[in-house]
């Protein structure tokens, strides 16, 4: 399961990009002359690449109401600077965080530049409706944000559908040059998290049927017919705390005294029952009184919009994952309002503004094309703020491989893009009998069912569904961590100057290696009550790389990693990743499943199908580095190496 919204880029190489306008904040995108509009300072990236001048089909009334965000830039060069240097480990400045209040204080905006941005929006006609430390909310009509952006606001076609946008780059008067970091709001086009779930919705009640393996090859089906030469087993019922803790060299480790932060939309109203109850039947430690938070919303909304009963699922699988693997840690959710960016950003900023925690688990994005320059500048200023605090955020790399199949187009997920985040990966994972790992693969999942008479697979080995998504931003410059790690021919595929390559690390995504996960669902009969099932997507690993996070953090005495992957590509070629491939065995592999047709029982009938491993679009685990698994998922001993640091 994966949860999936619009956001846009970062960038860094860091020589290159501080001395760029403080707007940009380093994106690397060009800044717009003060020529092209005299007196004031453009904001690169506000008008977005779909409003062009063939797609215009004029401007939007004057009357028309506008919501936008004023961010605030403070020294947004310095914030990049030593956001970089913090999470270094070849930099003096390594590990020396700030406070929350000592970032806000040393690179937040000041009180005057506060008072003169608010004065100059009221003097165009808008009402300042908050301020925050962050941004100034306002409120108008078109004529008043026309007023105070310098640019004329049109109506765009995009797609079947017409929104508003700037006409132009929007800009800030000179006298707030360094003030103003990014406006949003201008444009109305949605940016929300769309789902793109494994499994229906979990507000409505998923079951797996068997046949089921305990472990990986304990039961072969013998039955049915062979693929690649051989008997191939029947998926997993689903791996527990337990057996992904043996393969990913858990040990002692438990998480103790290390908080971890989960963000989405919404809220389960049945969290902490399901959490619960999912640990005791399956041997995780018990949920301590106070160790299960929850940061939340005074009001949500666009409920209907976002399907809010479909994240449910999503918190249940972050949580359980969580504390499967590090059950000692301390979990706080922070649920957003709406599956729109302007909330996903207040709940992110929620945990950097109060340090709710050290270690941030995301589970959703959307497409790269889907970006806006002006949101990704909010966002990779919150990801900054978090830096130079010591907290890392963790993002799932996607669902759909190199996104052919799902959007025409090939390309990476954000904000998995985003240099300043890292990015999660996923693979097919095979534990066997006393926990022992096996191997992965890389997730990629190729279908085909049985034929009618039970003696084929029809079309083998089918058609493409599903995969860990990765590739080479279109957008973000190569940051310098991933240089002389990353082979030139994926850094350099869009850009010879490089740009980023996702993801940066992996963990188990595949549903059909995937995780039991508990939850209190709708029956058909309109009863809920506590069920489970099997679940994956790199909704899955996230949660899972956070908690190994939360292990090693725990192995270095509690100091917090921070922005961790400088130190995770530091750690690159050594024994201490699963070096991950697709033919782990030397040869393809498959599994078998069988499903209710309903989704719930067998009064539907049963669907057969066979599940190839390690078929992820145009994507392939190889040996070294790679676009589907980055460097690979933690071996035993990568945990116990943060104690060295």
């Amino acid at each position: 399961m994966r949860s999936n919204r619009a956001i846009a880029r970062a960038g860094m190489s860091m020589a290159a990009t501080l001395p760029m306008l403080a707007g940009a904040l380093a994106l690397g995108i060009p800044a717009a002359h003060a020529a092209d509009n005299p007196g004031r300072n453009a904001l690169a990236g506000t008008k977005p690449v779909w409003a062009t001048a063939k797609a215009d089909k004029g401007a939007t009334p004057n009357s028309a109401p506008v919501n936008a965000r004023v961010y605030l830039a403070g020294d947004s060069a310095g914030l990049a600077a030593y956001a970089k240097a913090v999470a270094d480990p070849s930099s003096p400045a390594y590990g020396k965080y700030l406070s929350a209040k000592q970032a806000q204080q040393r690179f937040g905006a000041t009180k005057a530049q506060v008072a003169a941005v608010k004065s100059w929006l009221k003097s165009a006609g808008l009402k300042v409706t908050s301020v925050t430390p962050h941004y100034i909310a306002v409120s108008g009509d078109v004529a008043a944000a026309e007023k105070a952006f310098g640019t004329q606001l049109h109506n765009f076609a995009k797609g079947s559908k017409t929104y508003r946008a700037p006409a132009q780059s929007a800009s800030v008067p000179a006298a707030l040059k360094g003030a103003v970091l990014t406006v949003t709001g201008l444009d109305n086009a949605p940016h929300k998290a769309n789902h793109k779930d494994q499994l229906p919705p979990p507000d409505a009640v998923f079951r797996n049927s068997g046949p089921f393996s305990s472990y990986y090859g304990s039961n072969v089906a013998s039955t049915l017919p062979s693929a690649y030469g051989s008997k191939i087993p029947y998926a997993v019922e689903g791996y527990t705390g337990k057996q992904l803790r043996a393969a990913y060299g858990a040990g002692k480790y438990t998480g103790k005294g290390v908080r971890i932060a989960i963000t989405d939309a919404y809220a389960s109203p049945t969290i902490a029952f399901d959490a619960g109850t999912y640990a005791s039947k399956h041997g995780d430690a018990a949920w301590k009184t106070g160790q299960l938070h929850q940061a939340l919303p005074k009001n949500y909304t666009k409920t209907q919009e976002c399907g809010a009963a479909g994240w449910y699922g999503e918190e249940t699988l972050d949580v359980e994952a969580v504390h499967a693997v590090a059950p000692a840690a301390d979990v706080t959710y922070v649920g957003a309002a709406s599956c729109y960016d302007d909330d996903l950003l207040d709940s992110l900023s929620k945990v950097v503004d109060n340090h709710l925690a050290d270690i941030v688990s995301n589970s959703w994005g959307d497409i790269e094309a889907s970006q806006t320059p002006d949101l990704a500048a909010a966002y990779d200023q919150v990801f900054q703020f978090g830096a130079v605090q010591g907290i890392g955020f963790y993002f799932s790399s996607g669902d759909n491989g190199d996104e052919v199949a799902h959007t025409g187009t090939k390309q990476v997920d954000t904000p998995a893009n985003s240099a300043w985040v890292t990015a999660v990966g996923g693979t097919s994972l095979a534990v066997g009998k006393n926990d022992t790992y096996l191997w992965e693969t890389g997730w990629g999942t190729e279908k085909a069912t049985l034929s009618a008479d039970g003696k084929s697979w029809t079309g083998f080995p089918g058609a493409y569904t599903s995969g860990a998504g990765g590739g080479t931003s279109k957008t973000v410059p190569q940051p310098y961590y991933q240089k002389n790690v990353v082979p030139k021919a994926l850094a350099t595929a869009n850009n010879a100057a490089g740009n980023r390559v996702v993801p940066d690390i992996a963990a188990i995504a595949d549903p059909n290696t995937g995780f039991k996960v508990g939850q209190t669902q709708t029956f058909p009969d309109g009863t809920q009550r506590y069920s489970e099932y099997r679940i994956g997507g790199t909704s899955l690993a996230a949660p899972v790389i956070a908690a190994v996070q939360a292990l090693a953090q725990e192995a270095r005495g509690g100091k917090a990693i921070g922005f961790a992957n400088p130190t995770i590509y530091a750690k690159y070629g050594s024994k201490l990743y699963h070096d991950v491939v697709d033919q782990p065995t030397g040869k393809d592999l498959a599994v078998a499943r069988v499903d209710f047709v309903n989704g719930y029982d067998a009064t539907g009938g049963l669907s057969v199908s066979v599940r190839s491993l390690g078929k992820d679009s145009s994507l392939t685990a190889v040996k070294g580095y790679d676009d589907v698994t980055g460097v690979g998922s933690p071996a035993p001993g990568y945990i116990d190496s943060y104690r060295r640091h």
